[in-house]
């Protein structure tokens, strides 16, 4: 990893590595976000691994399944293993607050490394979004990250993208450049 502080230009986010797995004894992951007010994302599910959010400083909205919650400093809330959540900045000020991956994942830092590279060199869309279908199957692979209802007819034409990229060497070509 080239660096632990990733920024996203368009969208203004930051997003710190406070522990990798090497650091934790392979217990977890830890990064922390600042999120610009209106900033987030969309609903969508992991299946390897629990997300555990923790308000640090100001509101933190998440919703997991069908709650929607608001987050205080010091409080937490889970996305279990294949449960829809999102989080977003309902205020108006800049908050920030930390997202423990549980069981680890290597995959998810380099996927939020490359995606924010991918920002900073002009290679997405204003949301974020890879231009190039294949880096965004990339990923939604890395980051384990499936997509919910209608649009979840899309993640089996994600996951062959993603092989055929990674035959084609273009993950490789990501995570030297980013990583």
């Amino acid at each position: 990893m080239k660096k632990r502080v990733f920024e996203n230009p368009l969208i203004k986010d930051k997003v710190t590595v406070l522990k990798t797995t090497s650091e934790t004894n392979g217990q977890y992951v830890l990064v922390e976000v600042e999120l610009q007010p209106g900033g987030g994302n969309d609903m969508h599910y992991h299946t390897t691994f629990n997300e555990e959010f923790t308000a640090v400083e100001g509101i933190l909205g998440i919703d997991v399944g069908k709650k929607q919650l608001r987050l205080l400093p010091g409080n937490q809330a889970i996305a279990p293993v294949n449960q829809l959540h999102r989080f977003y900045n309902p205020g108006h000020e800049v908050i920030r607050f930390h997202v423990k991956i549980v069981p680890p994942k290597d995959n998810f830092l380099k996927g939020l490394s490359i995606g924010y590279g991918l920002a900073s060199d002009g290679l997405t869309s204003k949301k974020g979004i890879p231009k190039k279908f294949a880096h965004l199957a990339l990923l939604l692979d890395l980051t384990d990250t499936r997509l919910p209802g209608m649009l979840s007819l899309l993640n089996p034409l994600i996951k062959s993208t993603a092989r055929r990229a990674r035959k084609k060497g273009i993950d490789k070509l990501l995570i030297e450049r980013y990583w």
